[in-house]
């Protein structure tokens, strides 16, 4: 009678069953070092964000223009008996109002920046800006024409990161150049930006304005549409850009040399008033009506190893498949170490996928990565399965696989559509083959083809 392990040993080689289920073990371990590759995709991606926050932090962030914006401070007063005596107690207030019209025409000069093996997209921004404003009224809020601090009124512009200005900003003011200061003075509803007083016309129901403004940035460029009408104009030399924020631009081009694309807002649909008093509206409010433009990479590599370690577990089981497959066919014996080392080296695949690309791209570094193990299984199935048809078919197996997932991965819009038709496949396949095996024997009769 045979010993215990002779007997577990012998249904692991002749139970297809027990192979089967052996092979579903093997894929559950392999879930250990596909979990730690996965954490180290993580790792080397917060690395990049990491060297990419430092290159912005000296270059400058990313910019989000909000303004102009007219500030008038005034006054109110309020009468309090102290002691029996009537005591006049005085409050200042800020009122902010937008342009009626507002038009801006920008170039963004961008590059890749690289801190290390990591690059980021960083620009030179030139801004023209212009519209006009109406006279302001305080007759709805009841504040008398002596109360309102005319010599102090000022035009604000928000700037996100404004050590990135790169040259001294002007402006002019009803045709007359004015001086541009430093911050955003109190009251205004934006903390970071430039500011210039201005002189209030007798009479005048438009006021024009206009801005000139150099500055740097990183990642992206955005503008809050503060105009009664609101309309942008941009043009870069970067070829991957991505609109975003609460308004896509009316027309866009892009092509191998960059972008243009243009906005046209009206203030109906950005649920901010053209006035109001103090901080009646917040900074959060201005900044939820953004719209602009991310510079990002034609494609991010960490994200696209991410994805596909999501599919290690289906590429073990379909491999194991496979070789399972030739067994049963070709009556021939593959050791569960055998398998282990197999297993091992499609791992190793995504460590490959993963370095490479930090250097190469992820489109050459899928390619080198692929023919590395689709060549070292090969290699490897030749003396495991005896011929080199065998491996050849194994090789071809997993050279499609690679392939199908790459097609994956580059088609995320119909990722779902082509991986269901690609498992109905494969399932198809499977059961073709398999279709007279003798499940509760140890026999397998094969097709003569």
């Amino acid at each position: 009678m045979p010993s215990t392990p002779a007997t577990l040993l012998q249904l692991i080689r002749h139970s297809n069953v027990v192979r089967i289920l052996m092979l579903f073990v093997l894929v559950i371990l392999f879930q250990v070092p596909i979990f730690a590759i996965d954490g180290m995709i993580r790792e080397r991606q917060q690395r990049r964000d990491a060297a990419v926050e430092e290159v912005a932090s000296k270059w400058g962030r990313q910019q989000s223009i909000t303004g102009p914006m007219l500030v008038v401070p005034y006054l109110t007063r309020s009468t309090d008996d102290v002691g029996g005596k009537p005591v006049v107690r005085e409050q200042q207030h800020v009122a902010t109002f937008l342009p009626e019209q507002l038009s801006a025409r920008g170039k963004l000069a961008a590059e890749a920046r690289r801190r290390g093996i990591f690059s980021t997209s960083v620009y030179h921004a030139t801004l023209h800006v212009e519209g006009s404003f109406v006279r302001p009224s305080f007759t709805a809020w009841g504040v008398a024409p002596s109360d309102v601090q005319w010599d102090r009124a000022r035009i604000v512009m928000g700037v996100s990161d404004v050590r990135a200005i790169e040259s001294t900003t002007s402006m002019r003011w009803n045709g007359v150049p004015i001086e541009v200061l430093p911050g955003t003075a109190d009251g205004a509803v934006v903390t970071s930006g430039v500011h210039g007083l201005v002189a209030m016309p007798e009479g005048t129901e438009a006021i024009p304005f206009t801005a000139e403004l150099a500055l740097k940035g990183s990642s992206g460029a955005y503008w809050a549409p503060l105009g009664k009408t609101t309309e942008l104009k941009l043009e870069s030399n970067w070829t991957h850009p991505s609109f975003q924020g609460s308004s896509l631009p009316e027309h866009r081009a892009v092509s191998n040399k960059g972008f243009e694309a243009d906005w046209a807002v009206a203030y109906l649909g950005r649920n901010v008033p053209q006035s109001w008093t103090d901080s009646s509206v917040s900074q959060q409010a201005l900044e939820g009506t953004r719209f602009g433009v991310d510079l990002i990479a034609a494609t991010d590599h960490y994200q696209m190893a991410t994805r596909s370690v999501k599919y290690a577990g289906m590429f073990l089981l379909l491999t194991f498949a496979t070789l399972w497959l030739v067994e049963v066919l070709a009556r021939v014996s593959i050791h569960p170490i055998q398998l282990l080392l197999i297993g091992s080296a499609l791992c190793v695949f995504y460590l490959l996928e993963l370095s490479l690309s930090e250097h190469l791209g992820f489109g050459l570094a899928y390619l080198v990565a692929t023919l590395a193990i689709v060549m070292l299984v090969t290699a490897y199935s030749a003396a495991v399965l005896a011929t080199r048809r065998r491996a050849a078919i194994v090789g071809s197996v997993v050279a499609a696989l690679y392939g199908y997932l790459y097609i994956v991965l580059t088609n995320e819009d119909y990722a779902l559509l082509i991986g269901s038709i690609g498992v109905f496949a494969i399932l198809g396949a499977i059961m073709y083959l398999t279709r007279r095996v003798d499940w509760y024997g140890t026999n397998t009769e094969t097709a003569s083809a």
